[in-house]
């Protein structure tokens, strides 16, 4: 149930808009100040449209568009005018946001960050893409790891960022932090569907937590991306999907409540669990070593893989960029 949208809020609810925002063209520093205007009168929107709402998410790239575009002009600071702005729409309309900007970082490429401010302006959550879409995107590894916060009406949140979702770790170490719903935000294009659907109701089904996930929508002249929105529930049933309509706010009301009672309760398929307690009907409290290689290789600095020597396609040349000459510095 989705609580027709959230239109009946429950006392344990939390509603979350999903605004398929319209792709933008990015090319200066005043459309970033264009754009940054526009997702603040969609937090407005979001408000005008429904008094229940606790979160309004808004995609990757809402401010900064496609184009991976990194000239400075264009970048953004935490402590810029553009996340200023976000803060105050929030504070002003009394609802959470989520939002995405592309950061400045003096060490290197840009960080594709993401943001989320509470409903009196203060930034909750601040996190960097762990996986860029290689080799299509340019931005600096995140190296803050997924952090988790506390969210509206008692919930947990976290934030992943499109092609995270693709690495069924990132949800289950954010599951594993306390997530119970976990946001994810994107621009996705359309060969991208079928991925999109099946790892949102994955990452959720896996780890008894509820997923919001959202990309571009409409096109910028170059690329079309999908909208797509669709809220999962903690047992990987759909609430909500949206399509393909630009500026359309996709809502529902997710129960952590419900979220928390399963973790609690299921014994068939609470596998979050069971990943650390496999097979605790022969075995007291079951066995929780790590029978895993592929993890401690890459705990011990020797991630590879049997193929490894034939991977044809290792930077980003194929799409316009150098050959890096920097290594990853480590976690921040």
């Amino acid at each position: 149930m989705s609580g027709l949208g959230g239109l009946n809020k429950s006392a344990n609810g939390v509603v979350i808009g999903l605004v398929q925002l319209q792709l933008p063209v990015i090319e200066t520093r005043a459309d970033v100040t264009k754009q940054a205007a526009k997702i603040v009168s969609m937090v407005a929107k979001a408000r005008r449209g429904m008094s229940t709402m606790d979160l309004v998410v808004f995609p990757e790239y809402s401010l900064h568009g496609l184009s991976m575009d990194t000239r400075p002009e264009i970048l953004c600071d935490l402590d810029g005018p553009e996340v200023a702005s976000f803060r105050s729409a929030c504070h002003a309309n009394r609802i959470w946001g989520c939002f995405s900007i592309m950061e400045r970082n003096p060490d290197g490429n840009p960080y594709n960050s993401g943001l989320i401010i509470d409903d009196t302006g203060a930034i909750r959550l601040y996190y960097r893409k762990l996986h860029p879409w290689v080799p299509v995107e340019p931005w600096e590894p995140g190296n803050i790891g997924i952090p988790v916060c506390d969210g509206p009406n008692g919930s947990k949140l976290s934030l992943i960022i499109c092609h995270d979702g693709m690495f069924p770790e990132m949800a289950r170490e954010a599951a594993y932090k306390g997530a119970e719903i976990m946001l994810r935000t994107a621009g996705y294009t359309a060969p991208i569907r079928h991925a999109w659907k099946v790892t949102n109701q994955s990452n959720a089904f896996c780890n008894l937590m509820a997923t919001a996930s959202v990309c571009m929508c409409g096109t910028d002249g170059t690329f079309n991306s999908m909208g797509e929105a669709m809220i999962c529930d903690f047992d990987g049933t759909m609430l909500v999907e949206g399509s393909g309509v630009p500026d359309e706010i996709i809502t529902a009301e997710v129960r952590p409540d419900l979220i928390r009672e399963a973790r609690n309760g299921w014994g068939v398929e609470n596998n979050i669990y069971q990943f650390g307690h496999r097979g605790y009907v022969a075995v007291r409290d079951g066995a929780g070593d790590c029978p895993y290689t592929y993890m401690r290789d890459l705990v011990g600095g020797k991630y590879r893989l049997p193929w490894e020597d034939q991977v044809k396609v290792k930077d980003g040349t194929s799409c316009g960029f150098p050959v890096p000459n920097r290594s990853y510095g480590g976690a921040s």
